[in-house]
């Protein structure tokens, strides 16, 4: 009996979009808003020195990035009525994601709302708890159709919705 070569597991990179990185990075710099209180423009800075933020798509970063930190108090009414908890109980990871979710569904019409939520899971996938794409998903979810009314319902009826 004669062995066989054993072939080695090669993993290749998952090829992410420059928005994509960029919302990972707007994800790390929201974290360390929540739990460090830092400014965001101190995060910043730090921030565009980490590897691999010259693959990312450095607008919408800045977009994200500021827009949730300067509409933090506004995102978080959007998202209240639907949490089943306090904002202090929900992880920051967690807490940002929805925040970066809510930011694109009201400010960046150019991503459709199925893109943003996808995303947003993702991100809670692989930088929250272990559900916590879960509740990513139904908060974000159930805010669409006011954000989105009319792509959710072309959505809707085209049978593509699954809220």
């Amino acid at each position: 009996m004669s062995e066989q070569p054993v072939k080695p597991l090669v993993r290749k990179a998952s090829a992410k979009s420059a928005r994509s990185r960029s919302r990972e990075f707007a994800l790390q710099a929201l974290y360390q808003f929540l739990v460090g209180g830092n400014e965001a423009s101190d995060i910043d800075l730090f921030t565009r020195d980490l590897a691999g933020f010259h693959k990312a798509d450095s607008a919408h970063y800045d977009a994200l990035l500021y827009g949730c930190t300067e509409q933090a108090a506004d995102l978080d009414t959007l998202i209240r009525p639907l949490l089943d908890r306090k904002f202090e109980e929900i992880s920051p990871i967690e807490h940002g994601v929805m925040w970066i979710g809510v930011y694109e569904m009201k400010h960046c019409a150019d991503v459709p709302w199925r893109v943003v939520l996808n995303e947003c899971i993702e991100l809670a996938k692989e930088f929250g708890g272990t559900d916590g794409h879960k509740y990513v998903n139904a908060v974000l979810g159930g805010l669409a159709p006011s954000l989105r009314p009319l792509e959710v319902e072309a959505d809707r009826k085209a049978g593509r919705a699954r809220i």
